[in-house]
């Protein structure tokens, strides 16, 4: 009976995993080994990931859910803030960082406080969002 139990675990695990990886495939979204997003700069990232709730001008938006808008965000200027937001989720956010290496958490962030009229020049490190986590 335990065989049976075990194998009927397995097969529900491998169809959970094959049916989020055929959602993130659907969604533009690539997953990389280990459960990672396979995009590498912070632009990308944005796109697949971000985007489809912060908007591609990162305006935001209101209707199913509240996502803030990152443009002109002075939330922003704090750069561990994002950080955090990205590996801990917020509110009815995701953590998304946690499938996120170090690089890309920094990517990411970098990105959305140098565009959408953010002007915060001071980079995340890597190094930084190691020890956040």
């Amino acid at each position: 009976m335990k065989k049976i139990s075990r194998l009927m675990l397995g097969m529900t695990g491998a169809l959970m995993l094959a049916t989020s990886v055929a959602s993130a495939d659907s969604a533009g979204i690539t997953l990389s080994e280990g459960r990672q997003f396979g995009a590498a700069t912070g632009e990308q990232l944005y796109a697949s990931v971000c985007a489809a709730c912060h908007m591609p001008s990162g305006e935001g938006a209101t209707g199913a859910g509240v996502y803030p808008s990152l443009a002109n965000n002075e939330n922003l200027e704090e750069a561990s803030y994002p950080v955090f937001v990205l590996i801990n989720g917020l509110k009815g956010m995701p953590p998304v960082g946690r499938m996120m290496s170090d690089e890309q958490v920094a990517a990411v962030v970098n990105y959305i406080r140098t565009n959408f009229g953010n002007v915060y020049t001071t980079e995340v490190t890597a190094e930084e969002v190691a020890a956040h986590r």
